[in-house]
């Protein structure tokens, strides 16, 4: 089978044959990928900034945003029988015992940094032509998705943070008549940010760097969302252009924005940052003004990664929801290329959010024209 290889000591990304998987568990399903999205942890495992094969492995399948169809199911499968959608999640549990998270199936909530993730750290990938999975980490797609679905992880991030958010203001003993919500960020993150936000019926305004006539900016305004563009609006004056926010989603990944966005939370207010930035040298900060702020107006600041299933179950409520609301939006969100031109597209992005198509969400074979 084909598969988009990274060797990280030999520093190189290959698309080549690997032996095509077979079963070994009862609960092992065997899976024919249609199609795997790339984000920015793959472009910094194809920089060689991060990423790690196998034990014992010189080179690992790249690819965590996986969609596929189930071909062949082990004895003891329950539900995950051939011709049936699929979503995989992406990290498995640590092996130590002294972490609660991981025996209890929130992986998510690792404490100890020693779980593995497909794609990512220490096993392999979902972007080649099969795979098998445990049906433990597989979450089924509904048919009114499957062209979407592949959407599904990077949403996952997006619905965890909601959960924070949901379950912080939880702790409110009134209600807001119309909350009010800030995305730092125009790519996928922040357009689904800002997706799910109207779909909660939350005001939301998208701030970025890109200009007003900007794809993204279209985006952002067809889902119901005011676009503020950096050039337009600095940063530090979004407080008293648009007011302060209830929550505010961070999706850019640079401490300069995250931080300096801070001013921009309401009272109570609820900012769940996203991004993992590069690491960079020291940095201005008031941090007297920060603490004094965070404490006198019951602020919180929340930091969320690597989804669990119940996030990715939200995730594909919520796809289910924006194909209702707003489908040709989250639809324009995708550039599908082919296998071949992987490495070319981790390299240099082409759309919004790039995805690598091995059979499209219908059943066909992808062509070059779909890209």
């Amino acid at each position: 089978m084909r598969a988009v290889l990274v060797n990280p000591e030999h520093r190189t990304l290959t698309v080549a044959d690997r032996p095509a998987p077979r079963l070994l568990r009862g609960t092992d399903v065997l899976l024919r990928t249609m199609e795997v999205g790339i984000c920015g942890t793959d472009r910094e495992i194809c920089a060689f900034e991060y990423g790690a094969p196998p034990t014992g492995e010189s080179e690992f399948v790249l690819g965590h945003e996986g969609v596929a169809e189930v071909v062949e199911a082990g004895s003891d499968v329950q539900w995950a029988f051939p011709g049936v959608l699929v979503v995989p999640t992406v990290r498995r549990p640590c092996p130590v015992d002294r972490c609660v998270a991981c025996r209890q199936d929130h992986v998510d909530f690792c404490s100890t940094g020693a779980f593995t993730e497909r794609g990512i750290v220490s096993a392999h990938g979902f972007m080649c032509e099969m795979f098998v999975e445990d049906e433990r980490y597989l979450v089924p797609v509904p048919a009114a998705i499957r062209e979407v679905a592949v959407l599904t992880e990077p949403l996952s991030v997006v619905a965890k943070a909601m959960e924070g958010y949901l379950a912080v203001r939880a702790r409110l003993k009134f209600d807001v008549a119309v909350p009010t919500g800030l995305v730092l960020g125009a790519g996928p993150i922040g357009l689904l940010a800002a997706m799910t936000m109207r779909g909660y019926g939350i005001k939301t305004h998208v701030f970025s760097r890109e200009p007003k006539d900007d794809p993204r900016a279209a985006l952002a305004t067809a889902v119901g969302a005011q676009y503020i563009s950096a050039e337009d609006v600095p940063l530090e004056r979004i407080p008293e252009t648009t007011g302060r926010y209830d929550f505010v989603l961070e999706a850019v990944g640079v401490p300069q924005v995250a931080f300096g966005a801070l001013p921009t939370l309401a009272p109570n207010g609820v900012y769940v940052m996203t991004g993992i930035p590069a690491r960079r040298g020291a940095m201005e900060a008031d941090l007297s003004g920060w603490m004094r702020e965070l404490v006198l107006s019951n602020q919180l600041i929340l930091g969320t990664v690597s989804a669990g299933r119940a996030s990715f179950e939200f995730a594909i409520r919520s796809l289910e929801q924006f194909m209702t609301l707003f489908p040709e939006a989250v639809q324009s969100l995708l550039q599908r290329v082919p296998l071949e031109a992987a490495p070319d597209v981790l390299a240099q992005g082409v759309g919004i959010k790039d995805v690598v198509t091995f059979r499209t969400p219908n059943g066909g074979r992808a062509s070059r024209e779909e890209s």
